[in-house]
């Protein structure tokens, strides 16, 4: 697998607070144009690449239905990325499964309204397409069959996923750094000589990886790299299990590794993170985001 310094995720998938809010603002006002010039939102992408609008032959209705804002998408959108992790859970797949299917629901939905591609149909793709791509082998039938889906919709939506991604489907999840900085920080009590610390590192971990689940479920993971979401989920971690100092450790972290940001960057950049969390998780908007950071 490529370097994350190096990659699409990186170079492609990572956005700023405004970027989120111009691209939610455009994906509403084309499916809210496609309502009131065709009757419908549901969208199917012809071969020459072009947008059609299947069941508005006859036009417009007279009277059409109310258009979601741009907050109701939001919602829908938390609602499904959960319901991903609950579907990952039941099949009992490993954590990058259910991050990289998560994540392609996101990067799906930057482009696309759910006016126009129904999430659920979307949602199960995602979690097929992510089996996939972690050689994880589930066939659509058995993924349908698990929950009581037909298999027929993931394999339709198939290649639609495909290009809504633009055919970038590597995915670097927090969860492989945080093994990583939990590795770091064994060797690091070690070396401190502290052997009451070990049990304390594990429940730190597991702590850990339950607040990357909750932050997968808000925009930081289109905002942040996975290796700063790994250390922000373990500082919020140790503020409940006080395993390690972890001020110092942070500091040791910028200068055994060199990092091209100082100690207090890197907090200022954490700080960010845990705002974010904390204030997504209470299903705010993008543009009242934007005040927070």
């Amino acid at each position: 697998m490529a370097d994350f310094l190096t990659s699409t995720h990186r170079d492609r998938w990572i956005f700023t607070v405004q970027d989120l809010v111009e691209k939610a603002s455009a994906a509403n006002a084309r499916a809210v144009q496609a309502l009131q010039q065709h009757g419908a939102t549901r969208v199917e992408i012809q071969p020459d690449g072009s947008l059609a609008y299947p069941g508005s032959e006859n036009g417009a209705p007279s009277k059409l239905p109310e258009p979601l804002k741009i907050e109701e998408e939001l919602f829908i959108r938390r609602y499904y990325e959960h319901k991903i992790q609950q579907v990952c859970g039941a099949f009992s797949f490993p954590n990058k499964i259910q991050a990289t299917a998560v994540l392609y629901f996101k990067r799906f939905y930057l482009s696309w309204s759910v006016m126009e591609h129904d999430p659920k149909h979307i949602m199960l793709t995602c979690i097929y397409i992510s089996c996939k791509v972690e050689e994880f082998h589930v066939s659509a039938e058995e993924l349908g069959k698990g929950i009581q889906q037909d298999h027929q919709v993931i394999l339709k939506n198939e290649l639609t996923l495909l290009q809504g991604l633009n055919f970038d489907l590597i995915v670097y999840a927090p969860y492989r750094s945080l093994d990583g900085f939990v590795l770091d920080i064994q060797k690091w009590a070690d070396a401190a000589k502290d052997e009451n610390v070990s049990q304390k590192i594990l429940d730190l971990q597991s702590e850990a990886i339950r607040k990357v689940d909750t932050m997968l479920l808000t925009d930081c993971p289109l905002l942040f790299p996975p290796g700063q979401l790994a250390l922000a989920a373990l500082r919020s971690a140790n503020v409940q299990e006080r395993a390690i100092d972890m001020e110092k450790y942070l500091r040791g972290v910028c200068e055994r590794q060199q990092q091209k940001h100082s100690y207090s960057e890197l907090v200022g950049m954490l700080n960010q993170i845990a705002a974010l969390d904390t204030y997504r998780r209470g299903s705010k908007t993008h543009r009242q985001e934007a005040k927070v950071l």
